[in-house]
């Protein structure tokens, strides 16, 4: 079945968040095969690339006496420390080998400003900041929009969230996902995207 007026949004699968990556998601790399059997049923699709600069604000290692996982309060808010992961131009920072992305009509490449983390596909963690994929979509017709990927409670749902907020049709299939889970944050990225008019699939 072909899903004209939609596209495919396909975040973050990368080596660094697959099995022996930096920070890896479990069992993350069984969304490879979901993933590529999806592409043909839709219009469009995108993939989302993490693209860190070295020494990134976002990796604990920068932060003085600060571990993975803490958080720090950033201008745009509380931020999560991250394992320096994804960093520009290596391999943890590469699409894994098996996902079909020559099916891609657009990659966005995201986090690549030192100072500010981005999980979205739409927006920055500002909120505020686009990367132009709205008025992509916009262009190319795109009414809805079908998210898969990693992690389900980061960059998934924040991009699910950002696409409801600007007015698509927004479907998360959960079966394509994983998660990190992180003190609960599986949990609540749930709750969050069914207050906010986001259809999961699982």
């Amino acid at each position: 079945m072909q899903y004209a007026d939609t596209a495919l949004i396909v975040i973050d699968v990368q080596n660094d968040f697959c099995t022996g990556g930096a920070l890896a998601v479990p069992d993350g790399e069984a969304v490879v095969p979901l993933i590529n059997a999806m592409l043909p049923d839709y219009g469009a699709c995108i993939l989302t690339q993490d693209w860190h600069p070295g020494g990134h604000s976002s990796f604990a290692s920068q932060h003085a006496g600060k571990e993975p996982f803490g958080t720090v309060e950033m201008s745009y808010g509380t931020q999560v420390l991250w394992p320096d992961h994804c960093v520009q131009g290596t391999q943890g920072a590469e699409f894994h080998a098996d996902l079909q992305t020559d099916a891609a009509n657009m990659i966005i490449r995201k986090g690549f400003r030192r100072d500010i983390d981005s999980y979205s596909a739409f927006f920055e963690n500002d909120r505020t900041t686009p990367t132009g994929l709205t008025g992509y979509l916009r262009t190319i017709n795109v009414q809805k929009v079908t998210l898969a990927g990693l992690a389900t409670d980061f960059c998934v749902a924040y991009s699910a969230l950002d696409a409801a907020r600007q007015g698509f049709d927004v479907t998360v299939d959960l079966r394509a996902c994983r998660a990190i889970d992180l003190e609960g944050s599986l949990e609540y990225a749930l709750s969050q995207m069914a207050q906010n008019s986001v259809r999961v699939v699982d």
